[in-house]
C-alpha cells in the first residue's frame, strides 16, 4: 500500500504541474461541452421562437387570383412578398424558405364550390424552412376549414358534419420529460469528459514514460508491478473524477441559461441529479482509466498512444448514437451493461424519473466488476518485459 500511495502522490503532483494535462482534464474537457451545448441551444431556441412570434414573409405568385384568401392570411400574420420568376430556383438557392403559388383558375373553381388548389414550393432538405412551411400550411388549413364551414352554413347544414370524429388528445408528457428529450445528448458529454480527463495522463504515465526511458528504471525497483499500476490508475481516476465533477457543476449552472420555460419545459440539474450522476458514473471512471492504460501500454511513443486512444474514444459514443437513432423501451437488463446503463440511467434522471436503489446498484456493481476485469488484464500486460524495455 505504501508503494501504491507513493506512486499515486508522485504522479498527481507531477501532472498538476503539466499545463497540457490540466488544460485537458480540468478546463477543456469538462467545460467545452456545457458551454457549447448551452450556446447552441440558446441560439437555436431563441431563433425559432423569434421566427414564430414575427410575421412570416412569403413570396406569393398569383395573389390577384385569390384576394380574399390573401386578406385572411394577412390577418394570421402573413406578409406577402413580390412574385418570383423562377420559384424553384429561388427555393434551392435559399432566397426564400417557401413560395405560395396560386393558379389562374383558382377563382373559377372557388365559385363552382369545387376544391381550389394552391402550391407550396419549398426544399425540405433545408433546415431553416421547416418552421416557415409549417406556419404557412397551418394558415391555409385554418382558412380552408373556416370557408368549408361557411359553405355548409350557406346550404343550411351544420359545420359539425365536417368532423364526424372528434379527437381529444391527452399528452402524458411532463415539462421535465420533454426537456429530457432536448438534453438527451448530455450523457455522452459526461462520458467524453471522463475520457478526456484521464486520456493525456494515461498516455504520459505509460507511453510517455516509455518514450522518455523512465519506465524501465521504475520497474527495476524490487516492488510488484501491480502496485505501481494501482498508483498510476489512482492518479488517472482522480483527474477523471475531478473533470466529471466540474462538468456536472458546469451543466447545472449553464442549464439555467437555456430558455426551456419558453418551450413549456423544465430541467432540474440540481444537487440530487449531480450526486446520482457521480455515483453511477464512478465505475466508468475506473473502467476507462484501465482501458486507456491498457491501450497506451501497446504504444511505443506518445504520438502513437494518442492515435490508439483517439480510436478508443469512439467506443463510448456507441450507446448514445444507437439510442438516438433506435429509441427503445428501457428494461431492467440495460442496467447490467456498462456504458449503456449510464446512458439509460442519466436519461431517466433528465426526464424527471427516479432511479430505484436496485437499478443504481446494478449499474454500479456490474460496472465495477467489468472495471476490475479490465484492471486485471492491464496488470497482466504490465508484467511483460517488453513493456519495461524502452523503445
Amino acid at each position: 500500500m505504501k508503494t501504491t500511495l507513493t506512486v499515486f502522490f508522485k504522479e498527481v503532483k507531477e501532472n498538476l504541474r503539466d499545463r497540457r494535462t490540466l488544460t485537458s482534464a480540468l478546463l477543456f474537457g469538462p467545460l467545452i461541452g456545457p458551454i457549447f451545448f448551452v450556446m447552441i441551444m440558446n441560439v437555436v431556441i431563441t431563433r425559432e421562437l423569434n421566427k414564430a412570434d414575427q410575421p412570416i414573409k412569403v413570396p406569393v405568385i398569383g395573389a390577384q387570383y385569390a384576394p380574399n384568401m390573401i386578406d385572411a392570411l394577412k390577418q394570421q400574420g402573413l406578409v406577402p412578398q413580390p412574385a418570383m420568376t423562377d420559384p424553384e430556383v429561388a427555393v434551392r438557392n435559399q432566397d426564400a424558405d417557401v413560395v405560395l403559388r396560386i393558379p389562374q383558375n383558382f377563382g373559377k373553381s372557388w365559385r363552382k364550390g369545387e376544391t381550389s388548389q394552391v402550391e407550396l414550393i419549398y426544399d425540405s432538405s433545408q433546415r431553416d424552412t421547416g418552421s416557415s412551411v409549417d406556419r404557412l400550411r397551418r394558415m391555409l388549413e385554418t382558412y380552408g376549414r373556416h370557408q368549408g364551414a361557411m359553405r355548409l352554413v350557406a346550404r343550411g347544414l351544420s359545420p359539425a358534419m365536417m368532423a364526424p370524429v372528434s379527437v381529444d388528445e391527452r399528452d402524458q408528457s411532463t415539462p421535465q420529460s420533454r426537456a429530457g428529450q432536448l438534453f438527451a445528448i448530455m450523457p455522452y458529454f459526461f462520458v467524453l469528459t471522463i475520457f478526456m480527463g484521464g486520456m493525456y495522463l494515461a498516455i504520459d504515465l505509460t507511453a510517455g514514460e516509455r518514450e522518455r526511458q523512465s519506465l524501465e528504471p521504475l520497474f527495476a525497483n524490487p516492488v510488484p508491478r501491480w502496485k505501481i499500476l494501482l498508483g498510476k490508475l489512482g492518479a488517472i481516476c482522480v483527474f477523471s473524477l475531478a473533470s466529471l465533477l466540474i462538468s456536472v457543476i458546469a451543466f447545472g449552472v449553464c442549464g439555467k441559461f437555456v430558455p426551456t420555460e419558453r418551450l413549456g419545459m423544465m430541467i432540474n440539474l440540481g444537487p440530487s441529479f449531480a450526486m446520482q450522476v457521480l455515483l453511477i458514473m464512478l465505475p466508468l471512471v475506473m473502467l476507462l482509466a484501465s482501458l486507456q492504460t491498457l491501450v497506451a501500454a501497446f504504444a511505443k511513443s506518445y504520438r502513437e498512444a494518442q492515435t490508439y486512444l483517439s480510436i478508443l474514444m469512439m467506443v463510448p459514443a456507441l450507446p448514445s448514437v444507437l439510442l438516438s437513432v433506435m429509441p427503445v423501451k428501457v428494461v431492467n437488463w440495460m442496467y447490467y451493461v456498462p456504458l449503456l446503463s449510464q446512458q439509460v440511467g442519466i436519461t431517466q434522471l433528465l426526464r424527471g424519473e427516479q432511479l430505484t436503489a436496485v437499478q443504481i446498484s446494478h449499474c454500479v456493481v456490474t460496472g465495477l466488476v467489468v472495471a476490475l476485469f479490465a484492471t486485471l488484464v492491464t496488470a497482466w500486460v504490465y508484467r511483460s518485459e517488453r513493456l519495461a524495455i524502452s523503445a
